[in-house]
């Protein structure tokens, strides 16, 4: 996907990235680190969300592509143990103006905190860009959702949406990516669409989707793949979606990541002039 409109609009990314352990012998972090960072070189994201990121794998990434920030907190601690679902952003185009992180949970201010059925600790992060190009402002939120707990993944939907209106009221921009581990049948998943302020940018792009449906692959290229659950969402008032991709790059046998990543150029409705 090359970008069609120059320099106003936006290449957003969402990555699960796959933690790093080495029970994923040839595929583990240290010997496919460089084909996720090379991808993400040749993709050119302007912002992008990875999911599953241990403190190592974000260091890894943020030495490697020093053209971006990244903002994140480990969900353990909320400093820096356990996964990151962390942001990164160009620092040529974007200011940070604020950031944070909250659980999704019933308690989302305490680290750590866990509810529903859900199996383990998840996380939103969010960050307020403004862009030196068109000089809006926007946020960025960037979650991942439990993979057992339906009623968690649905009352995350749900505490997500609650939050975005207490963070950034109802009129700022608003770009949402993440590991949801819901397709677009699933109660969470309707649960965004279904509010009238976001959109799912596959469904309203000027361009058909590029690529298959699905985003869970596992490492193997060529064998079955599993359910669309990456997704990106937009406030659709305020941004259009100019293509949509979900991207394949591999090495002919094997991929960087179990997930293939999600790819959208988007562009603000409204140019604000400087």
């Amino acid at each position: 996907m090359l970008s069609t409109s120059g320099p106003y609009s936006l290449r957003v990314m969402t990555y699960n990235i796959r933690y790093d352990t080495v029970k994923d012998g040839k595929n583990q972090w240290s010997l496919r680190k460089n084909k996720l960072i090379n991808l993400i070189r040749n993709r050119a994201p302007d912002l992008f969300g990875v999911q599953e990121a241990l403190p190592n794998q974000i260091m890894d990434l943020q030495n490697a592509l020093p053209a971006y920030r990244y903002y994140g907190v480990g969900k353990i601690d909320g400093k820096m143990k356990g996964e990151f679902s962390a942001i990164f952003y160009r620092i040529d185009r974007f200011d940070l103006l604020n950031s944070g992180t909250f659980w999704l949970s019933k308690t989302p201010r305490i680290p750590g905190s866990k509810a529903w059925d859900a199996a383990g600790t998840r996380t939103c992060t969010w960050v307020q860009l403004r862009d030196r190009y068109t000089f809006q402002i926007f946020y960025h939120f960037n979650a991942h959702f439990d993979s057992t707990g339906r009623t968690s993944r649905l009352e995350s939907a749900r505490l997500i949406l609650s939050q975005t209106r207490a963070i950034v009221g109802s009129s700022t921009p608003i770009i949402l990516t993440g590991d949801f581990n819901a397709s677009p049948q699933s109660d969470s998943y309707r649960t965004f669409i279904t509010n009238a302020i976001l959109e799912d940018s596959k469904n309203i792009s000027e361009r058909s989707h590029c690529g298959p449906d699905s985003t869970f692959s596992t490492f193997t290229v060529g064998r079955q793949m599993g359910k669309q659950i990456d997704h990106i969402f937009v406030t659709s008032k305020d941004f259009k979606v100019l293509q949509h991709g979900t991207l394949t790059d591999s090495n002919g046998g094997y991929y960087p990541s179990d997930h293939l990543p999600v790819l959208a150029e988007i562009m603000f409705k409204k140019i604000i002039s400087g």
